[in-house]
């Protein structure tokens, strides 16, 4: 199976990342579904979720969450920031092309522009380092405040 995928898509793609795409994407439905507007979120429904991809898959609790579902969704409900997201994106995404439905489009989107930030804050953080190490004579105290 996996050899016929890479023939056919001339990627290195296996069986794995369907199933990774579509507890991901099932994750997300589930998310929205069971959401009631809590606040803080709570990580009941989390887990409530990641149940019903686990069942959907036919897996534990615990390889699903660890395998199948990107974590980025899981924080992205946690930090309020993947249901506006979301819903705005499947609103844009009426004609989502590249064989997506409009769901899929909006995760893909929500995972593009967390995954684009988190890699521009990684860049930023060597120089950050750089300027917190200590000079000779200088406390912690000290460096912290100058690279503030």
């Amino acid at each position: 199976m996996n050899d016929y995928l890479r023939e056919t898509s001339g990627e290195e793609i296996t069986a794995k990342d369907f199933r990774t795409w579509a507890g991901t994407n099932l994750a997300a439905a589930a998310l929205q579904a069971l959401d009631h507007g809590d606040d803080p979120p709570r990580k009941k429904t989390v887990l409530r979720a990641l149940k019903e991809v686990a069942s959907a898959l036919g897996n534990t609790l615990a390889v699903c969450r660890k395998c199948y579902v990107h974590p980025a969704i899981v924080d992205g409900y946690l930090d309020r920031s993947l249901l506006p997201a979301l819903n705005r994106s499947k609103t844009a995404a009426q004609h989502p092309g590249r064989g997506l439905t409009a769901d899929e489009a909006a995760v893909m989107a929500f995972l593009n522009r967390r995954l684009t930030r988190i890699a521009g804050t990684a860049r930023r953080r060597p120089q950050q380092r750089r300027d917190m190490r200590r000079k000779p004579g200088r406390s912690v105290a000290a460096a912290a405040r100058r690279s503030a």
